[in-house]
């Protein structure tokens, strides 16, 4: 896999020896090629170390090193070509029994595989186990075709997207992370592309903490190990080549905080897990101390059915002066008042508090163009708290904006006209 990759001084080297050798007589024309291209691939590719942690609601960083240097993703890959059968599920593009058919193009790539033959199938849900578990490649060539009828379509897609979901330094030249020169991300921008699937897929997301994925008659074990030795890790991907090292995107999620962990170049696959464990674990007590009070918990997918986690209905909802109601003011029953809102948290900043209330808003279905983001400073104990707060609505549109949060699994509270907080109204 390594003699694809002639990088730098090997390149140069090719060229000088490839124009010495076309000097020379024919009968050395075949010896002096072999010489060249053994130099070639004698060159070590050199995977370039980065790391990054950040708050997955927030965006608030922790640590960053050579964060924006670019590096060969590997399989990381396929978080975004996951991304994108996401998608394609959500518009109707594909349906989860779909069965996508094998090209010989597909059944022809490297290991880590299924083993898929030409003209087999594969249903878009076995694909996503095979993807998100096993990192099958060939899969991936699979789901490409499928949707941008050619890999190399699929993977200016997929940059396309990269680019409009924030990850500027990042260009797909196929969808497995198999060897290619111009297949390139970094750390950041594969943090941001994690953050993306929490937040446009989270009940979606649950395919990465599965340990396990059953195809045929045979077990595949997901290659994260984290997911069983480190408390809250829940996903999401690994991922190796000769030229980047082992790689992981890893996202954890303790107390109602949720942080996103990226590692590029470890030298060993469990040398690499403990790096992040370590880098994790030096960050979660700035997260906890710059949290959101669970004011904005990660979207965590739950079972049909089950009651959401008694943490999600937390608020920091600090003492709000309490304004007494006159008649046809914020309390009255008039739900024609546009003078209502939702309260989605309290932040210890007014960056983060204005963040989370625009990311609020963004997602929102039904908020009415009155709709506008205020962010009100309070004094509890000593510290300013920034309530994130939109306003501008009638009674009946915040209540039901309130169902919808707390049906994402997302903390909110109805804002009377007067300022007042009403927690109970929410979730009637």
């Amino acid at each position: 896999m390594g003699m694809v990759f002639g990088f730098g001084n090997g390149r140069t080297a090719f060229r000088n020896m490839r124009a010495r050798v076309l000097r020379r007589p024919a009968h050395a024309l075949a010896v002096g090629l072999f010489a060249a291209m053994a130099m070639v691939a004698a060159q070590p590719a050199q995977a370039g170390y980065a790391s990054f942690v950040m708050d997955a609601q927030s965006g608030e960083v922790f640590h960053a090193q050579n964060a924006d240097t670019r590096n060969f993703p590997a399989s990381l890959t396929k978080i975004m070509t996951l991304f994108m059968v996401f998608e394609a599920l959500e518009t109707g593009r594909l349906t989860p029994d779909q069965a996508l058919h094998v090209s010989r193009r597909a059944a022809g790539q490297a290991p880590s595989k299924l083993g898929l033959k030409v003209g087999q199938t594969i249903t878009v849900e076995e694909a996503i186990g095979a993807l998100s578990v096993k990192s099958a490649n060939d899969v991936a060539t699979v789901v490409a075709e499928a949707i941008g009828g050619t890999e190399i379509k699929f993977a200016q897609m997929m940059t396309q997207r990269a680019r409009e979901i924030g990850m500027r330094r990042t260009t797909f030249k196929n969808a497995s992370g198999l060897p290619n020169r111009g297949q390139l991300s970094t750390a950041r921008d594969m943090a941001i592309l994690g953050k993306a699937m929490l937040d446009r897929f989270p009940n979606q997301y649950a395919h990465f903490s599965d340990l396990t994925f059953e195809y045929g008659a045979r077990t595949y074990s997901n290659h994260n190990k984290l997911l069983k030795t480190y408390e809250g890790m829940d996903g999401i991907k690994t991922g190796y080549i000769r030229a980047s090292g082992f790689n992981l995107v890893a996202s954890a999620e303790r107390d109602g905080v949720r942080l996103i962990g990226v590692v590029f170049g470890g030298k060993t696959g469990q040398s690499r897990d403990t790096h992040m464990a370590s880098l994790l674990n030096r960050s979660w007590g700035r997260a906890q101390s710059s949290s959101t009070f669970a004011a904005l918990p990660a979207p965590k997918p739950t079972t049909p059915g089950e009651a959401p986690d008694a943490t999600t209905a937390r608020l920091a909802l600090a003492a709000v002066p309490t304004t007494v109601n006159t008649p046809g003011s914020a309390g009255s029953k008039d739900t024609g008042l546009l003078d209502w809102g939702v309260q989605v948290g309290a932040f210890k900043g007014y960056s983060r508090a204005h963040l989370a209330a625009g990311q609020v808003a963004q997602n929102l279905r039904g908020l009415p163009a009155t709709a506008t983001i205020e962010i009100l400073p309070l004094e509890s104990n000593g510290t300013t708290l920034f309530r994130a707060r939109i306003v501008g609505m009638e009674q009946d549109n915040a209540r039901t904006i309130c169902r919808q949060l707390r049906s994402a699994g997302n903390a909110c509270a109805m804002v009377t006209p007067n300022g007042n907080i009403q927690l109970a109204q929410a979730s009637r």
